[in-house]
């Protein structure tokens, strides 16, 4: 793990959490009244400190996974524990980015920051952590402005301050780079791994970028179609950082899409060349 650098907050302790996926369905009902099967007997156990992304064919379950793991959705069958305790209902110790950075936009960025330290009533012995954060995420000079004022990148960089702020065991990303340009999505995925690597907290990350997924994870779980079921998992043993062109890489990519048939059903999937 990292040491701590010049301008990373030195009050933020490594935590991270396993979490283990035991025979999860969950099924809805859509407005036409038909029954949907969204997963099917999802079984997973996610190491604590480890980079977990999924990916699979749209609407293949991965965000409903992701909100069952979070809390903010219930099991229709099987239990989802984080560190042997049976999740039920949302949590600090489970951070979550959304695609969308939904910030509060009447707040400032510092605001927004530290806006889960004040639901939790733990502000006061933490006022400094907020501009600890914002300058870990590389926002000094913006604490004061608003979300209408900066970018989606550096909204996405406060989205993510927010997040840590907590000290989570676990950090779910569902799609957090894919409304992005192709430069700051590079740039924040670097982010994240160098967030990762200071902080040691698990990574769930979910997305329909090939390239994404084998450069950020340790593990990549790919997806089957509806119902969703776990097709594959691939171990991603290559040294950080990831070269995008080398050999090991492209092969991997391939090894991917080949699953996925990339061809076929799974267009919606993105790669560069």
């Amino acid at each position: 793990m990292e040491a701590v650098k010049a301008g990373e907050p030195e009050s933020f302790q490594e935590v991270s959490g396993a979490v283990s996926i035991r025979k999860v369905s969950r099924s809805y009902e859509e407005d036409t009244g038909r029954r949907v099967e969204a997963l099917k007997e999802v079984e997973l156990e996610i190491e604590s400190g480890s980079f977990v992304s999924f990916i699979g064919p749209s609407g293949c379950g991965k965000t409903t996974l992701m909100r069952l793991i979070a809390g903010l959705d219930e099991c229709a069958s099987g239990e989802i524990t984080l560190d042997g305790e049976r999740i039920q209902g949302p949590h600090y110790e489970r951070g979550y980015v959304f695609q969308q950075a939904n910030l509060f936009p009447w707040m400032t960025i510092r605001e927004n920051i530290a806006a889960g330290l004040k639901a939790r009533k733990v502000y006061q012995e933490n006022r400094r952590k907020p501009d600890e954060f914002i300058s870990m995420v590389g926002l000094d000079g913006f604490g004061n402005a608003y979300p209408h004022q900066v970018s989606g990148g550096m909204a996405q960089r406060a989205s993510l301050a927010r997040a840590l702020i907590n000290q989570p065991k676990v950090l779910m990303l569902d799609e957090p780079l894919g409304a992005l340009d192709a430069f700051t999505r590079m740039n924040l995925q670097d982010e994240l791994l160098r967030l990762w690597r200071l902080h040691g907290t698990t990574m769930i990350l979910v997305t329909h970028d090939v390239d994404e997924a084998v450069y950020l994870s340790d593990r990549i779980v790919i997806m089957s179609a509806r119902p969703g079921q776990i097709k594959e998992i691939i171990e991603v043993e290559m040294e950080h950082p990831r070269d995008r062109g080398s050999s090991e890489f492209v092969f991997l990519r391939s090894r991917i899409l080949e699953t996925l048939h990339f061809a076929g059903s799974s267009a919606s999937l993105e790669y560069y060349l």
